[in-house]
């Protein structure tokens, strides 16, 4: 394994690009959750004992009531509040994060790096990116030793598709704090550009590094799905089963074992698996990948019921201010109606150009019939070089759509290439266009 100086002087020298693209097992999601606020990701903690977030904000509860003007300790339980609707997919702690932030503000207005980078964090979680990229940018100015800032920075500069900007950001963050929160930005972006041993190698480091069991989880989580990623369905298996040993019931570790399971053909387990993870942790994203696979075994009924819970969740988000139109676009083209589709593709294409938005107007475009326009985008949604399979697949399709067979034919191979289980719906599809084509070139 690449020792962690090798990998602080990767970055350094410039061979890595930054990236923060949620490609986790092929499908795409706004970005991976962060371990910044508070160093976990929701693992279990003993019987009649608090997880380590839990307890700390209590801490902090209790020390504002001794001392309201803390400023430092308002801005600690922003940042913990925000981790915490990350970790139970409660979007309520989104306005106590604000309040606690802005009384922190309120305080001490100069030179509060912290409250400023907390809300930075906030801006991020709500997809308001180009807001979180400006509230980084202001705390880095008061205090550009603050690797928690220059991470949030490159979170925000990711997901506004400036990958150059967000590789300098991650470098500073290494730079300065060498952890989990910055090896695994690190593995981000050798995976978006398709360096799979490289970032599978800075999650290694990250695993060395974790000091709790939630962070050896939250390792376990992606280098589960970067297995998965290639097809390794055993190696993908061993990784969540190892977070699972310290993590029972996470609910992104029990994902990846349905995805597992799903490609396996073992109907049951996943649906089991899959079941779990909505009760836990009933995203957005999860309710739609449960209802596709829903879909794949001929259970319609079953499927429409999760997309029905989908919206009553989206509405929730919305009433916290999380913008999620990328989301609907996504869900709209392929299980509703391509009109709200492209509405949705376009506005969330306005606020920035990074490759899940690309993809989603590509396919959205498609979708409504306009394959000459799409393709550019599928294009650029694909040009990174490390490209998910679903993106690929969706490539392919427009190129077939379009009459460039040999071009869709190379693309659709290297999808199934790339993840022969990307999708349990969508696999099959691509599978059965490239047979229609004359199969692989």
């Amino acid at each position: 394994m690449t020792s962690r100086r090798t990998a602080v002087d990767l970055m350094a020298g410039g061979v890595l690009l930054l990236l923060l693209a949620g490609v986790f097992a092929g499908w795409t999601t706004p970005g991976r959750p962060s371990v910044d606020a508070a160093g976990a990701v929701g693992a279990a903690a003993g019987p009649g004992t608090a997880d380590p977030l839990t307890a700390g904000i209590a801490a902090a509860q209790q020390r504002l009531a001794d001392v309201p003007g803390d400023w430092r300790t308002w801005a600690e339980l922003g940042a913990s509040y925000v981790e915490q609707a990350r970790i139970t997919g409660d979007p309520s702690y989104y306005a106590k994060a604000q309040g606690s932030l802005e009384r922190s503000l309120a305080v001490r207005p100069d030179d509060n790096d912290l409250a400023l980078t907390g809300l930075g964090a906030l801006a991020n979680a709500r997809h308001d990116f180009a807001g979180a990229q400006g509230l980084a940018t202001r705390a880095l100015a008061l205090n550009a030793y603050s690797a928690t800032a220059w991470g949030v920075l490159d979170d925000a500069r990711t997901q506004l598709g400036d990958y150059r900007g967000a590789s300098d950001a991650v470098r500073h963050m290494l730079a300065l704090k060498p952890g989990v929160a910055s090896f695994t930005r690190a593995s981000y972006d050798a995976e978006l550009h398709g360096n799979r041993a490289l970032a599978t190698s800075a999650l290694e480091q990250a695993l060395a590094v974790a000091g709790t069991s939630a962070e050896k989880a939250y390792c376990a989580t992606y280098l589960g799905g970067l297995a998965w990623s290639r097809g390794d369905l055993d190696e993908a298996e061993r990784r969540f089963a190892d977070g699972l040993a310290v993590a029972p019931g996470s609910p992104l570790l029990v994902l990846g074992q349905a995805r597992v399971a799903a490609a396996r053909g073992e109907v049951v387990r996943a649906m089991r698996a899959y079941d779990q993870v909505v009760e836990a942790l009933p995203l957005p994203e999860h309710l739609v990948e449960y209802g596709e696979f829903l879909l794949s075994i001929g259970r319609g009924d079953q499927a429409r019921e999760q997309f029905a819970v989908l919206g009553t969740v989206r509405k929730l988000f919305a009433a916290n201010g999380v913008s999620d139109d990328l989301g609907v676009a996504q869900f709209e083209a392929d299980h509703g109606h391509p009109a709200a589709a492209l509405t949705a593709a376009e506005a969330e294409f306005a606020r920035r150009h990074n490759i899940d938005a690309q993809d989603a107007l590509g396919w959205a475009l498609h979708k409504v019939g306009r394959d000459a326009e799409a393709l550019p985008h599928a294009a650029a949604a694909t040009s990174l070089g490390g490209a998910s399979a679903r993106f690929l697949y969706h490539r392919g399709v427009i190129e077939a759509a379009l009459g460039r067979d040999d071009q869709a034919r190379a693309t659709l191979a290297e999808a199934l290439h790339r993840n022969p289980y990307f999708s349990p719906l969508f696999a099959p599809e691509a599978r059965r266009l490239l047979t229609s084509l004359g199969g692989p070139p």
